[in-house]
């Protein structure tokens, strides 16, 4: 997907960002422009989950979701987001309705209205796509490019339960434990981070790709290196069980509740513990540090003692899980 982007769409493209602006070349999860001193925050995403409702959300919660905590990493507050549906003849309207609720929950409950859109009925078997687009205002930017030497990496919670729920809803599988994926807006996590005076030097949603690409687009952008103890990177037990079986790396699969932070040393403990105490970060774990070697890589420190370097996956283990 990386190369794809980089060598066709944004190689076509020339007119990519606005004066003094963050555009379509940096690759981060929203662009921003600039208004005097003020920083517009402005994100895209399109949404083609199959299946369309699973445990723990659908598709019209994810779509809303995914483009709040878009705007959320970059460090702004979302105001306001658009969305345009693609949807196959014959697709039930009981579906549509029930979609049209999950996402109006969440704009009701994080306060960010829908406030125009489009809808298109086409002949297709695709069912039901999704784009939305979100807007938002935030006083500092974070970027992928800000991570520091001494840096300590933090990630909210355990990593996989999203793809590892649609895989095994989309092909039947059961499990003794019941894997549930972590669809939410992490905006509210973020701000309390802000608001407590957090310096977040960066901050990233790992959806497609997971730990792995989101670790490697930090390390390629800031030009340091990443180091992760393998033993403190937090897994379900019913993900990890359910990834051996399938022969799927956890770290590479898409999450859609979770965030990963690059935060000063001396600010460390202090984010964890709010972390801690928020729902969404329960099971928050500091997994790393930046070091001054190994720039523009990953490095591994396995449970069992040793090192690898932990690569940017080459594909999609789990295809349309966003």
């Amino acid at each position: 997907m990386q190369e794809l982007l980089s060598k066709v769409i944004v190689k076509n493209l020339k007119n990519i960002k606005t004066k003094d602006g963050i555009g379509l070349d940096s690759l981060d999860d929203a662009a921003v422009i600039k208004f005097g001193d003020e920083n517009l925050v402005f994100t895209t995403d399109s949404y083609t989950v199959e299946p369309v409702f699973f445990k723990g959300g659908d598709i019209g919660k994810l779509s809303v979701c995914g483009t709040i905590n878009d705007l959320a990493v970059v460090g702004a507050c979302p105001l306001a987001i658009s969305s345009a549906l693609i949807i196959s003849e014959g697709f039930p309207i009981g579906d549509l309705e029930r979609i049209m609720k999950s996402m109006n929950d969440v704009s009701v409950n994080e306060n960010v209205p829908i406030v125009t859109g489009d809808t298109k009925v086409v002949e297709s078997k695709l069912g039901i796509t999704i784009t939305t687009t979100g807007v938002g205002f935030a006083e500092k930017i974070i970027l992928d490019s800000g991570l520091k030497v001494g840096d300590k990496i933090i990630i909210n919670g355990t990593v996989g339960d999203h793809g590892i729920a649609i895989l095994s809803e989309r092909e039947g599988l059961e499990f003794e434990t019941r894997l549930v994926s972590d669809c939410a807006s992490i905006y509210p996590l973020i701000k309390e981070l802000i608001n407590e005076g957090m310096e977040i030097h960066v901050a990233k949603d790992p959806t497609r790709g997971g730990l792995a690409n989101a670790l490697n687009e930090f390390a390629e952008k800031s030009k340091v290196g990443v180091e992760i103890e393998e033993e403190k990177i937090p897994i379900a037990g019913g993900v990890r069980a359910a990834s051996e079986m399938l022969g799927i790396d956890p770290l590479e699969v898409a999450n859609e509740g979770k965030v990963i932070i690059g935060v000063p040393q001396k600010d460390a403990e202090k984010a964890l513990e709010i972390m801690k105490k928020n729902r969404l970060g329960k099971d928050a774990s500091i997994i790393g540090k930046v070091t001054k070697e190994n720039k523009g890589r990953v490095i591994l420190n396995t449970i069992i003692g040793g090192k690898r370097i932990l690569e940017k996956p080459l594909g999609d283990p789990v295809p349309r899980v966003c």
